[in-house]
């Protein structure tokens, strides 16, 4: 294992310094949104995890630093399979073009870690469903065309509205309709449901930034902080981290 240091935010959640206790390597406490922020941009921490501090002035901070468009993937597990839910920030993904630029990016990720993407497009509801609101209408068509933009390059199927369908045929990038869909779907999975959550890493981001809920487990921070500790060593040209036994 390589000597790195990673950095978490610690709000008003204490199971984030109980996490910090579990942890064996160096993990620094940060408590405000400003330091956290600026360690990551400055570099003087190989990765950050957002912890149980304010997602809203912690994005606003990053996407103020690098102007490049960045999203948000959740990276999750049910039942020993494990998948990237994106997009999961509010204000992500509104556009066909945003949909077009996570496919890219997640995938992108998906290789990097040694997973061969397989990627199911979600939207509004089944096939035959057009015609009931322009709104179903405009998410149905919407994601058609992302299909259609992106068939030639990855491995994508429209499954309309069954998610869990996307599931049942192993695919690793689950593209909601949007960022209020990807967030409700990922808080249903992992605070009512069966779903781990490692928290979620930041698509076009060259740092490592893995953002995580103020309401996280003891056992999501941990984690999460694990997670972080894998993208490093992975980052850093380690050959022999094991994906798998590092989770």
């Amino acid at each position: 294992m390589i000597n790195m240091t990673i950095a978490i935010g610690v709000g008003e959640n204490p199971l984030v310094d109980k996490a910090i206790k579990k942890i064996d390597f160096e993990v620094i406490r940060v408590e405000s949104e400003d330091q956290l922020v600026d360690l990551l941009i400055k570099g003087h921490v190989d990765a950050v995890v957002r912890g149980s501090l304010s997602a809203s002035k912690i994005m606003n901070k990053i996407k103020d630093s690098f102007p490049k468009p960045i999203y948000r993937a959740s990276f999750l597990e049910i039942d020993h399979h494990k998948f990237l839910l994106a997009p999961v920030g509010i204000d992500e993904g509104d556009s066909i073009s945003d949909k077009v630029r996570i496919i890219e990016k997640s995938s992108e990720f998906l290789k990097n870690i040694g997973i061969t993407p397989k990627i199911a497009v979600i939207s509004g509801g089944r096939s035959q469903d057009i015609g009931r609101s322009k709104k179903i209408d405009k998410s149905i068509l919407e994601g058609r065309e992302v299909v259609r933009i992106t068939k030639d390059k990855y491995p994508v199927k429209h499954y309309y509205i069954l998610i869990e369908d996307a599931i049942k045929d192993g695919c690793n990038l689950i593209l909601a309709p949007d960022g209020i869909s990807g967030n409700l779907i990922f808080r249903t999975l992992v605070f009512l449901g069966s779903g781990i959550s490692y928290g979620a890493v930041t698509l076009g981001l060259d740092k490592i930034f893995i953002d995580t809920s103020r309401s996280q487990s003891f056992e999501g921070f941990v984690r999460a902080l694990k997670f972080a500790n894998f993208l490093v060593e992975l980052k850093s040209g380690n050959k022999h981290v094991n994906f798998n036994s590092n989770l």
